[in-house]
């Protein structure tokens, strides 16, 4: 885009510069000031020649600055992207851009092309592990967050020309798995729960789950029942095995209805139980052990524990001294799988049919006729999404895929933060939060919120705020709307923020119309599908050399960043950007729809420029905001 070239023509200023003056080899940076009135790029050469030239950095920015000028006087026949090149008295060289130039070229590219992909992945390969929720509850509002960063980040690979493929796994052979077990098989909980209107997934979690580890402290021999009952799912009793399948099936299949809701989709389904059944990990065992990767300790508190000499985190425990794998352990072959070292033996079957009609695959053992050899692994990078709390775990899994593979960087772990509960919404929730300005969650403990729980709420809040404003609108059309702003609201809530920081969400923030949130961005989307309804014009042809305001000057040059935003985006692994470049364009176009006259101005040129201005605003806006898996409406 055209802000690119803005960008390279400055860089090649000052090179040209450089060269004029027989300076060889200076690196520099250009950066966006904070400030207007310093330009649109700031150049720190100077500062680093000072030393070099013994000149203060004004008068060698002065010098530079010459040069170009001296250029661009033998050179005054082509356009450039830069108007003018200031050596401002700090040292500092400002470029301003060509704006008028830009605008004509970003908007006209806009406007004449459907497919606006950047093409930044070339086909490249890539796995993302999401969601990844142990089959025992339903899923809570931390879960949710998972969700929507891992589900974000495969739109914008998907949308720049990855070929990405997105699993989702399945710890069905855990404790957490074995904990309801107990349940069932010991204490004699009902399979079927006792009310027809909760969900299987809920049942397991509220009533099961919580009340077993609440009895492992009365009753200890619950927990040698738990041990004998996660040794038989280990050793692939298939008994047990069939038993556990049943729950946890019905238990996944609920949670998947919850990441539907939320416009999530995967590609596969990988169970653990079939990695211990395929002797996966027995041979990734072997292998560790006989390259020495891991050693049996014979003495003191870890003798006869296989371990993982980390040199981060220090020893870790991969088999304890009774033979069970630690969580960890069973994690090893599915990294070794996902980055080539291992090969794939799976076969797959179709699972289900998802909401937006694509196959979802699973994994099986079983030898079944229409079982597929399909190509999910290996792919040339590996993106597991899992909180920083386990960031410790996924140091020494890498540490541990070192060993075997030279390119280590191919297995990433995307951290981010836990999700906590604002005073005022834990309140309206009814959960206790006395004297604290939020409350963190624990599934153990019995103290989360049910995400659908959330997505209900913020659905009849979204249903009474569209009614007030629309009171002619009804039905179908009702629910779909009141629907889509709540999942909005809850989306972009948990994507907003810096990856590595706790969220504290908010339902009456997340909710506003008015502040940085998801449905402020759909309101912006329908206002411009408004305007250009009312225009009446089919085919947008406007003279954007017209469109010379301030205002109309920052949407062009925030139209001209779209691709470097999704690039940094993709650079950084940094989804908030994304929803940072949306939020700007809304608040902009805003500004610009409250203070511009746009049907009402007198000009008829200048009126259709600005019409042609709100289309490209409204296709970046679609783009992006469908990046972060809202859908855009064109009413609310």
């Amino acid at each position: 885009m055209s802000f690119e070239k803005f960008i390279s023509e400055a860089n090649e200023a000052v090179k040209f510069s450089l060269k004029k003056l027989e300076i060889k080899n200076e690196t520099f940076n250009l950066t966006e000031p904070t400030r207007e009135e310093f330009g649109d790029l700031s150049c720190n050469v100077a500062f680093l020649l000072t030393k070099q030239l013994q000149k203060s950095p004004h008068v060698i920015a002065s010098m530079l600055v010459e040069q170009y000028h001296q250029f661009r006087k033998t050179d005054s026949n082509s356009q450039s992207y830069i108007s003018s090149v200031v050596a401002h008295e700090s040292g500092y060289i400002n470029f301003e851009a060509n704006l008028a130039l830009i605008g004509e070229e970003v908007i006209s590219h806009i406007l004449k092309n459907d497919n606006l992909r950047v093409d930044i992945g070339k086909g490249k390969k890539v796995i993302i592990e999401h969601t990844s929720v142990n089959p025992n509850k339903a899923l809570h509002v931390g879960h949710l967050r998972n969700v929507a960063i891992g589900d974000t980040i495969y739109r914008i690979l998907r949308d720049t020309n990855h070929d990405v493929k997105v699993l989702n796994y399945v710890d069905d052979s855990g404790l957490q798995v074995a904990d309801i077990l107990v349940g069932f098989l010991f204490l004699k909980f009902p399979v079927t729960p006792p009310n027809n209107n909760i969900k299987f997934d809920t049942y397991c979690g509220n009533e099961i789950y919580v009340k077993v580890n609440d009895l492992y402290e009365k009753d200890p021999t619950l927990v040698e029942k738990r041990k004998l009952l996660l040794k038989k799912l280990e050793q692939g009793d298939p008994e047990i095995i069939s038993f556990a399948s049943e729950i946890t099936s019905k238990v996944l299949k609920d949670q998947l209805r919850t990441c539907w809701r939320m416009k999530a989709r995967y590609d596969l389904l990988n169970f653990e139980s079939h990695i211990i059944i395929s002797k996966l990990w027995e041979k990734t065992f072997e292998r560790m052990r006989n390259e020495n990767i891991i050693i049996k300790e014979t003495e003191g508190e870890n003798a006869g524990c296989w371990v993982f000499g980390s040199d981060v985190e220090g020893i870790k425990i991969i088999v304890r001294s009774d033979g069970t794998a630690t969580y960890i352990a069973k994690d090893i072959p599915y990294a070794l799988l996902k980055v080539g070292t291992l090969e794939d033996q799976f076969r797959y079957q179709v699972f289900l049919k998802q909401w937006d009609n694509t196959t979802l695959w699973s994994s099986t053992t079983d030898d079944l006729n229409e079982a597929n050899q399909l190509n999910f692994f290996p792919a040339e990078d590996s993106i597991t999404v899992i909180d920083n709390r386990q960031t410790r775990l996924q140091k020494i899994i890498k540490e541990i895929l070192n060993k075997f593979e030279s390119n280590s960087n191919r297995y990433m772990h995307l951290a981010y933060g836990p999700v906590l509960l604002s005073n005022r919404t834990a309140k309206d929730l009814g959960m206790e939060s006395e004297n604290q300005k939020s409350v963190q969650m624990s599934g153990r403990k019995g103290v989360f919120v049910d995400a659908d729980f959330v997505l209900d709420t913020l659905y009849r809040k979204a249903r009474e705020e569209t009614i007030k404003r629309n009171p002619d609108i009804t039905g179908k059309d009702l629910e779909r709307t009141s629907e889509e702003i709540a999942i909005s609201a809850m989306r972009y809530s948990l994507i907003k923020n810096d990856l590595d920081k706790e969220l504290k969400f908010d339902m009456i923030d997340s909710l506003s119309l008015d502040g940085n949130s998801g449905p402020y961005l759909q309101y912006a989307y329908a206002r411009c599908c408004r305007l250009i309804e009312k225009s009446n014009i089919n085919s947008f042809s406007g003279d954007a050399s017209l469109l010379s305001d301030p205002i109309e000057y920052r949407l062009i040059k925030h139209l001209s960043k779209y691709a470097l935003s999704i690039e940094d985006t993709i650079k950084n692994m940094e989804p908030k950007l994304i929803a940072l470049y949306a939020y700007e364009l809304a608040t902009m176009f805003n500004l610009f729809y409250e203070k511009l006259p746009i049907l009402k101005e007198s000009d008829v040129e200048l009126s259709q420029a600005r019409i042609s201005l709100v289309e490209a605003i409204r296709k970046i806006l679609k783009i992006f905001i469908s990046f972060v898996g809202i859908i855009p409406l064109e009413r609310m």
